[in-house]
C-alpha cells in the first residue's frame, strides 16, 4: 500500500479522471495540472493547479515546489517531454526526455525501430509537399500514408491511393501538415490489414504483455477509431505476432517503468509496428479494458511505476470479455437523442452521451468528433462485441 506519495498527473480531462481517482484511492496525494481551470479531473484530486503542462520550465518548478515523488501523463503525449525533464531533473522513476521525445516523433521512433531491427513499414520524412508528391510516385509502389510525425488520436491521417491528383495530395499533406506538432510530415507504406494495439507495462526491463487489443476503425481515410475489444478474437498465432512486434518495439525505445501502448497491424501473416506511446493508452483501452479483461489493475502498476515502486501485474479479480463502441451519428445540427434506456442494461459497464441538442455533430475526422461511447462486458469477447454493436444501433441521435 502507497501511503502519502505525492504523484503529479499531467492533464486532468475524462482520459486521466480513472488514473486520478485510482491514485486517491492507493492514498496518494494527487496534484492534478491542466491548462483547463474547469479540468473535470481538478475535483477529484487533493490539489488542482491551472498551468501550461507543455511548458518544461513552467512544471518542474512546480513539481520541485510540490516536493513530487511520481510525474504520469497518462492516456495523452502533449506533455511526455515535460514528464522526462521533471524525472530527470528531479532523479524520479520512469522514462527519460531524449526517450520521451523520441516515443512522441514518429521519424525518431521509425529511425528506432530500424536500429533494433523491429518490424516496421517503410517511412520517410519528407521536406514539403513537392518533395513528398515525389517520393509517393517513385518510391511508393503501392498506397500510401501521410501522417503527422507529431500527434495522436488519428488527427491529421489519410491514405493516399495510386492515382490521385496532385492537387488532392497537396490539400492532404497541408491536413497533416497543420496538425503536426512539429510541422513534419511523413509518408508511409500503407499496410492492408487487422490493427491491433498492446498494453504493456515495463519494469526492471522486462516488458509484461497484460493485453491484446482489436481495433475498429472508421477505414480509409483517416482511420478514426470507433472501438476496441479484449481479448482479441484472432487465433492466438496472429495474438503472438502482434505481442512479439510490440515487445520488441518497446526495446527498441530502450523505455523503462512505465506504461506502453503499441499499435499493429498485421498483412499477409507478417506484423508490422504502427507505433509505440510509452505511456498508458487512450480511449479508457488502458484505463478500464485491460483491467476488465485480464484482471490487472493497470492503473495501479503505472502509478506504481511513476513512483519508483515495484508493480503488482497479477490478476486481482476474474477476466471477462469487453467492448467499447463510439457513437458518430450523421453529421448536421443535433435535435434530440432517443432510446437511451437501453444503456441502463446490466452488461453495460459505462457509458456516456458527449453532445446535446443543438451541437453541431461533425464527419468522423478524428477522435474528437466522436458523440459518445459505451462499454459492455460479457462472457466473452465475442458476446461483449455483438451486444455493443447492438446498443450502439439502438440509440437513435436525430440530426438536421
Amino acid at each position: 500500500m502507497i501511503m502519502s506519495k505525492r504523484l503529479l498527473v499531467l492533464a486532468a480531462g475524462i482520459l486521466q479522471l480513472p488514473i486520478i481517482k485510482r491514485a486517491k484511492e492507493m492514498d496518494c496525494y494527487v496534484i492534478a495540472a491542466d491548462g483547463d481551470p474547469n479540468a473535470m479531473g481538478f475535483a477529484y484530486a487533493d490539489k488542482a493547479i491551472c498551468a501550461n503542462i507543455v511548458s518544461e520550465d513552467e512544471m518542474l518548478k512546480i513539481a520541485i515546489d510540490e516536493k513530487v515523488d511520481g510525474v504520469i501523463h497518462p492516456c495523452s503525449e502533449v506533455s511526455m517531454a515535460v514528464m522526462g525533464r521533471i524525472n530527470e531533473e528531479m532523479g524520479l522513476s520512469g522514462i527519460t526526455r531524449e526517450q520521451a521525445i523520441k516515443a512522441t516523433n514518429k521519424h525518431l521512433m521509425r529511425q528506432a525501430f530500424e536500429s533494433y531491427g523491429a518490424p516496421s513499414p517503410l517511412s520517410i520524412l519528407t521536406e514539403s509537399a513537392d518533395h513528398a508528391w515525389g517520393v509517393f510516385e517513385d518510391a511508393f509502389p503501392g498506397n500510401a500514408i501521410l501522417k503527422p510525425s507529431r500527434n495522436s488520436g488519428s488527427r491529421g491521417i489519410a491514405k493516399i491511393h495510386k492515382g490521385i491528383s496532385k492537387e488532392e495530395f497537396v490539400d492532404l499533406y497541408s491536413i497533416a501538415l497543420n496538425e503536426s506538432r512539429d510541422k513534419s510530415v511523413l509518408i508511409e507504406q500503407f499496410v492492408e490489414g487487422p490493427e491491433f494495439s498492446v498494453e504493456i507495462i515495463v519494469w526492471n526491463n522486462t516488458v509484461n504483455v497484460l493485453a491484446v487489443t482489436d481495433k475498429k476503425t472508421t477505414g480509409t481515410p483517416h482511420f478514426v477509431e470507433l472501438g476496441h475489444n479484449q481479448p482479441s478474437r484472432f487465433s492466438n498465432e496472429v495474438v503472438a505476432l502482434v505481442s512479439d512486434a510490440a515487445v520488441a518495439g518497446v526495446k527498441a525505445l530502450g523505455v523503462n517503468a512505465c506504461a506502453c501502448h503499441a499499435e499493429v497491424k498485421v498483412q499477409d501473416g507478417k506484423a508490422y509496428l504502427m507505433e509505440v506511446g510509452a505511456r498508458m493508452g487512450g480511449d479508457f483501452i488502458s484505463t478500464v479494458l485491460t483491467r476488465l479483461s485480464s484482471g490487472v489493475d493497470m492503473i495501479a502498476a503505472a502509478v506504481n511505476c511513476a513512483l519508483g515502486i515495484e508493480p503488482d501485474l497479477q490478476p486481482v479479480e476474474m477476466g471477462a470479455g469487453v467492448c467499447i463502441r463510439y457513437f458518430t451519428p450523421k453529421p448536421g445540427m443535433l435535435k434530440d437523442v432517443k432510446n437511451v434506456d437501453v444503456l441502463k442494461h446490466p452488461s453495460v459497464f459505462d457509458s456516456a452521451i458527449y453532445c446535446k441538442a443543438g451541437d453541431i455533430v461533425q464527419d468522423v475526422t478524428s477522435s474528437l468528433c466522436r458523440c459518445g461511447h459505451i462499454i459492455v462486458t460479457a462472457e466473452n469477447a465475442d458476446a461483449a462485441v455483438e451486444l455493443a454493436e447492438e446498443l450502439i444501433s439502438s440509440v437513435e441521435f436525430e440530426t438536421m
